[in-house]
């Protein structure tokens, strides 16, 4: 279910009422899930990837890969759906990425590590999407 922008909530109090407190953790305060805890790592299902807080579509299995860093991996999103901000938190320089529609956290972009012809990894928490499989 994807929500209209009207519908979306406006303050995080709202979000956390919308929310469990895992998914307002990472999806509101940036947090992480433990690697290989994640309902996705493993999932090979055919369908879209959509942001769990307000549903927008951001990313097709078609792109998801074994990229075996305990967390779903994607070396591509939907055009225009995901935004890159720098993250200098932790001690060092990494790009957080986050929906494009409601502002929640997805997780992080690397760039040249080689996994697949894109060179690009999308490393995404599980707990910030929900799955829509694709119709048999």
């Amino acid at each position: 279910m994807s929500l209209d922008d009207s519908e979306l909530p406006r303050t995080e109090e709202e979000w956390r009422v919308r929310l469990s407190p895992e998914e307002f953790r990472v999806l509101r305060e940036a947090g992480t899930e433990r690697p290989w805890t994640g309902e996705y790592v493993e999932t090979k299902t055919p369908g879209v990837y959509h942001c769990r807080a307000c549903g927008l579509e951001l990313f097709s299995s078609d792109t998801k890969f074994d990229s075996h860093c305990g967390w779903p991996s994607f070396d591509d999103a939907i055009p225009g759906r995901v935004k890159e901000i720098e993250d200098r938190s932790l001690g060092m320089s990494r790009t957080e990425i986050r929906c494009a529609r409601c502002d929640s956290h997805l997780g992080h972009v690397f760039h040249g590590e080689g996994f697949t012809p894109k060179d690009t990894r999308h490393c995404v928490n599980s707990v910030s999407i929900r799955l829509e499989p694709r119709a048999a």
